[in-house]
């Protein structure tokens, strides 16, 4: 697995329109009167934050996690990485997504695919947490 760092977005931002009813995945009919307000997507999720940047996954190591090879995932380097995170790492200079795992004196990235092995990190890794994944975007676009 790897990733791109697509950085922060840039200024501006469009605000959508934000329906105050759920839609079922059958025949919905969203009519104007039932907008609540409008919101903007990088407002939303917080990506106009200098702390908050994009990243693009490539891979499949952590599809349990609902996170897919193409997806972009908004990642937060302001919050500490804890136990059960999923986070953007560097071991030993290599970028990663990975859930983390500690437990006393033990640190393992893991996969959220069986294919692939946990990644212990062993005396003399070097390992660097660039951020906690927040949210994921995925196109449902044919391709």
């Amino acid at each position: 697995m790897s990733i791109t760092f697509l950085g922060p977005l840039s200024s501006g931002g469009e605000k959508l329109p934000f329906y105050s009813f759920q839609v079922p995945a059958g025949f919905p009919s969203p009519a104007a009167d039932h907008i609540e307000k409008h919101i903007s997507l990088d407002e939303l999720f917080n990506i106009r934050a200098p702390h908050v940047y994009l990243v693009k996954i490539e891979g499949d190591s952590m599809q349990g996690a609902g996170i897919y090879g193409g997806d972009l995932v908004i990642v937060d380097r302001s919050v500490y990485a804890e136990h059960g995170d999923i986070v953007i790492a560097a071991l030993n200079s290599e970028p990663i997504c990975k859930r983390l795992h500690m437990r006393q004196h033990e640190v393992i990235l893991m996969s959220e695919n069986p294919k692939y092995p946990a990644r212990h990190v062993m005396e003399g890794d070097e390992l660097l947490i660039w951020g906690l994944v927040k949210y994921s975007v995925r196109s449902h676009e044919k391709t």
